[in-house]
């Protein structure tokens, strides 16, 4: 009989935490807590969406609805998050290498809390793909797949 290892899991990690593993900023820092994560494999965290949000000035300012690619942008956030948090990646950079099969079925609108969910489905060297969704309450308001090459960042 062989042992089995409960994966290690990290909670909670702040806007703070998640800056020390992306490296992005205002306004393109689109997740505000990670609530849980499996190192290299799955992650849930949220974004809280407010009507200061620069994008909703020129986003339908009569009807503020949160763009798409700015979902997808903040599941792959997470994502990178999720696989930064294995040590073989840490200091590395998540870049897009594709985007496949996403809905858009919920609008996202101000006063939101757009709940972010990644699960990891292989990853071979520095390539990945990841299923991911993102909900507002029970709401599915987009899902799909996410492939991505984790890189040597260039400022380290």
């Amino acid at each position: 009989m062989t042992a089995t290892t409960t994966p290690e899991i990290v909670e909670n990690l702040d806007i703070n935490e998640i800056k020390k593993l992306i490296p992005h900023r205002y306004p393109f820092l689109l997740v505000d807590r990670v609530t849980q994560a499996v190192p290299g494999f799955s992650a849930k965290g949220y974004k809280n969406v407010t009507a200061n949000e620069p994008f909703f000035q020129g986003h339908f300012p009569f009807k503020p609805i949160m763009p798409g690619v700015l979902m997808v942008e903040a599941l792959a956030q997470l994502a990178c998050i999720a696989i930064l948090l294995k040590d073989e990646y840490k200091g590395m950079l998540g870049v897009f290498t594709g985007i496949d099969g996403f809905k858009f079925r919920q609008m996202v609108v101000p006063g939101d809390r757009l709940d972010l969910e990644i699960e990891l489905l292989k990853m071979k060297g520095p390539l990945g793909k990841l299923k991911a969704s993102a909900k507002v309450g029970d709401k599915v308001a987009a899902e799909g797949e996410i492939s991505f090459a984790m890189l040597k960042r260039e400022d380290q």
